[in-house]
């Protein structure tokens, strides 16, 4: 596992954590914004996890398939990173 994606695990687990903090806040009926200021903290670090992870992805698998010849591979490579950064801005 290179660096990049092991600092992603990371905050995967780091996320995992806050989960399991934020339903146990909800099962005992914790005040609501302290719960949302749970949740918020999980959602910054996926959304930090999703960056760590397109960067990498552009740097390694979409650099090396831009620099192929093949334009079919190409082509596919543009569109998941399409599909994904649409599925992001959702």
């Amino acid at each position: 596992m290179n660096n990049e994606k092991g600092k992603t695990l990371i905050n995967f687990k780091k996320v995992q954590s806050l989960m399991a903090k934020t339903i146990k806040m909800v099962e005992e009926k914790e005040y609501c914004i302290d719960i949302m200021q749970q949740n918020l903290a999980a959602i910054g670090l996926l959304k930090s996890a999703h960056q760590m992870l397109m960067e990498n992805h552009l740097n390694t698998c979409f650099k090396n398939a831009m620099a192929a010849k093949n334009e079919k591979l190409k082509q596919e490579m543009i569109n998941e990173i399409l599909k994904v950064s649409k599925l992001a801005n959702k």
